[in-house]
């Protein structure tokens, strides 16, 4: 039988999927539909070294989709011939409902839409892209692979906010995190590089893209993390703000022009690198950093500087620390940003080959002989997890 999964992750306005085969571990076919609902809608699809990319109006996700397996049927491989053993589906936002993935029935719907509230750019898209996946596909098993899981077991005292204990039980009101698909998998793969059986490994995980998160890890548990309750908490970001006093809302419903709506538009598509300087791209960013921008040069500094802080307090908490590793777009490929970190962390032993930073393997080791803390860039692959747990879920059933 086909171990073929079709891994999806669907956004507000965009739908990006990946066919792997988990038998050979291979991509047989990628793409994204951008633009949903826009203009200049455009459907990307990627197969043995081609891509081919198609124009025309889609109005909606359920065309969106449509145009996915019609890309299939017309450009390969023909989903049923290759088969498709089952579909994952990324969610951000699980709670305190989902531990693991779960095999999607009327009732995971439904709380995946109930769950909206807390992440309600993501779980609504992601929840539409489940029923329009459930009626094209309807014999093919649709799994759910949750960003919070890897989350679920945090300590109390690291999950539990200084909140009123009746409101926080009331409303849910607890540290769940975000991007833990991509933390648990580049964490797993570092603990394979590096652990000593019989020792504790502890990690930290920098995941620093459009949207950034830290995560502190023991072994294969995690036991921080920078995004709470929703993934606006945390490192400076694109667009969004990270970590802001609560006060800062109040302050601005009392004296401002703002509304709830447009607090919430400031503080997650505003703010951030782009509050700072203008651009929410880091490639773009380090151009003007380069050139002395002072706007530039000031966002950088408060990004790295947020960096350090977690750092330096994960560190503390776990009592020791044997690898710091970099991930996603910026942590993979803006060199700098790895270098400032690195020598704000140089009075605790951090010390890096500035060679191995600068250019290798999309897998390796960057910190110099000598560093107190092994410093790594490794590639994540959010698609691959999800297609690993979605797997493991299925042919247990």
């Amino acid at each position: 039988m086909s171990e073929n999964i079709l891994v999806i992750n669907s956004g507000s306005s965009s739908v990006k999927y990946q066919l792997l085969d988990m038998a050979k571990r291979e991509v047989l076919a990628k793409g994204e539909v951008e633009k949903i609902g826009l203009e200049g809608s455009l459907v990307t699809h990627e197969v043995g070294g081609w891509v081919e990319v198609k124009g025309g109006e889609i109005c909606d996700h359920f065309a969106a989709f449509k145009a996915i397996l019609d890309c299939f049927k017309e450009f390969g491989p023909d989903l049923e011939k290759a088969g498709v053993k089952a579909v994952g589906h990324r969610i951000v936002q699980g709670a305190d409902v989902f531990p693991g993935p779960a095999l999607i029935d009327d009732a995971v719907l439904q709380q995946i839409w109930d769950l909206s509230a807390l992440a309600p750019l993501h779980n609504g898209p992601a929840a539409r892209g489940i029923e329009i996946m459930r009626s094209l596909l309807p014999g093919v098993p649709q799994v759910a692979v949750f960003d919070t899981s890897f989350f679920f077991d945090l300590p109390k005292e690291a999950r539990t906010y200084a909140l009123k204990k009746e409101v926080a039980e009331k409303y849910r009101i607890y540290r769940y995190g975000a991007h833990g698909i991509s933390h648990r998998y580049v964490g797993s793969k570092v603990r394979s590089m590096l652990s000593e059986e019989g020792k504790d490994f502890c990690q930290i995980v920098l995941h620093l893209g459009n949207g950034a998160s830290c995560s502190a890890q023991v072994n294969d548990k995690a036991v921080e993390t920078s995004m709470r309750l929703t993934p606006l908490e945390g490192l400076v970001m694109g667009t969004r703000s990270g970590d802001i006093d609560p006060a800062t809302a109040v302050y601005l419903l009392k004296n401002s022009p703002y509304t709830p709506e447009g607090i919430e538009k400031l503080f997650n598509a505003e703010s951030g690198l782009k509050g700072l300087c203008g651009h929410s791209d880091m490639r773009e960013v380090e151009k003007l950093y380069n050139a002395g921008d002072p706007d530039a040069t000031l966002a950088v500094k408060v990004f790295c500087h947020r960096i350090v802080s977690y750092v330096g307090a994960y560190w503390a908490q776990m009592g020791s620390l044997q690898a710091l590793t970099f991930t996603a777009g910026i942590g993979e490929h803006q060199a700098f940003v790895r270098r400032i970190v690195a020598e704000k962390l140089a009075p605790f032993g951090v010390k890096l080959d500035e060679e191995k930073n600068q250019s290798g393997p999309k897998d390796r080791i960057i910190s110099a002989e000598g560093s107190s803390v092994k410093v790594l860039v490794i590639h994540t692959d959010e698609e691959l997890s999800i297609a690993e747990q979605t797997l493991s879920l299925v042919s247990s059933l």
